[in-house]
């Protein structure tokens, strides 16, 4: 799998992500940096990290969706290319239009850091094909706007479409408000693009890739695009 990861000023999870790209591929990802306008030649999938591009000013992900690199982004994803968007890269990638809706502030108005479980909707898709539909599994949250939303019509396409690849639950798979940890639109934990080839998520997967630090559920979703990219080779 051949992985590029962009890096942003305010980028802080990019080798994480490599690491998690690494443990499943066995490829060190390149790291590409925001101002340059090309992706590495026979790029498979693109990653958008966490943290906190450009210091979050103005909106979280705005200005980093109008970074040079982006455009490269857009053509990679319109042609089929694998997009993974994670925490801050999700808020970038509906910035930039890769993804509809927004995310704003939680609920609670407070920044939230834990582990949270969440039920995979969609387990046909490149990216969570190692897992299986309708299981509960437990990522990592940290973040302050991760409160999704969009209009009725953009929601009932989502959910119509069965573009709602993950969701907010409890422990026994029940979604709702009691187990929404930032006020989510129906739950939404992570969507995909009308063609399938971008997610955006909130959960950082690429931090549970190791029983050391709480648990791997995280690494399937990086074996799933391994796994993706050595068939679509």
């Amino acid at each position: 799998m051949r992985a590029a990861v962009i890096v942003f000023p305010g980028s802080n999870r990019e080798r994480d992500a490599g690491r998690a790209l690494k443990r499943a591929s066995g490829r060190e990802p390149t790291y590409v940096w925001h101002t340059q306008t090309e992706l590495p030649d026979a790029t498979d999938l693109v990653v958008l990290p966490g943290g906190f591009s450009y210091g979050d000013y103005l909106r979280c992900g705005a200005i980093a969706a109008r970074s040079p690199v982006m455009e490269a982004v857009r053509r990679h994803a319109t042609q089929g290319g694998l997009v993974l968007a994670i925490c801050n890269g999700f808020q970038i990638a509906c910035e930039a239009g890769l993804l509809p809706g927004v995310l704003v502030r939680n609920a609670a108005m407070r920044f939230v850091c834990r582990f949270q479980p969440l039920r995979v909707e969609r387990a046909d898709t490149p990216f969570t094909s190692a897992y299986a539909g309708g299981q509960v599994i437990t990522l990592a949250l940290a973040h302050g706007e991760g409160n999704y939303r969009a209009d009725d019509d953009t929601i009932a396409r989502l959910e119509g479409e069965g573009r709602v690849a993950l969701r907010y639950c409890d422990a026994d798979g029940r979604s709702g408000s009691a187990a929404d940890p930032n006020g989510s639109t129906n739950a939404i934990a992570g969507i995909l693009s009308q063609n399938g080839r971008v997610l955006g998520l909130m959960p950082h997967p690429e931090n549970l890739i190791d029983p050391l630090v709480g648990g791997t559920d995280g690494l399937a979703l990086f074996e799933s695009l391994a796994a993706s990219t050595r068939v679509a080779a």
